[in-house]
């Protein structure tokens, strides 16, 4: 339980500083913010879509071990841009055309995964 608060601490203060707004779905109480995780050593993978603004799964966690693999493929219904923060990685979005981003996950901490034009946070990234 004192993990959970502490992390929750830390994503608050990190999310403060990011640099887009949050999406409604951090706005709206009632929504999930399941963790979506992958073994802490194996590969993570994530498949996102965006359509009318929302962001499916709800934004979550994506977690990683150092040096594993991440892949996030992300489907929006309007032109965009992918951006991972910390790895400075980022891929056009097209409508109805899945994006992909497949990097090593060599930096340790919290990463934002969002979208530049619309400001929508797709989940974050925990490498450890």
């Amino acid at each position: 339980m004192r993990r959970a608060r502490v992390a929750a601490a830390v994503l608050a203060c990190w999310l403060a500083a990011a640099c887009g707004p949050l999406s409604q779905t951090h706005h709206n109480p009632g929504n999930s913010h399941e963790v979506a995780t992958a073994a802490p050593s194996g590969t993570a993978e994530a498949a996102i879509t965006i359509a009318h603004g929302q962001v499916s799964p709800p934004p979550g966690w994506l977690e990683v071990a150092k040096g594993r693999q991440v892949t996030i493929t992300v489907t929006s219904d309007v032109a965009d841009e992918l951006h991972v923060h910390g790895y400075d990685i980022e891929a056009e979005l097209r409508p109805g055309v899945p994006a992909t981003v497949r990097f090593t996950a060599d930096l340790t901490g919290v990463f934002e995964v969002e979208t530049h034009g619309s400001g929508l946070v797709l989940t974050q990234l925990a490498v450890r």
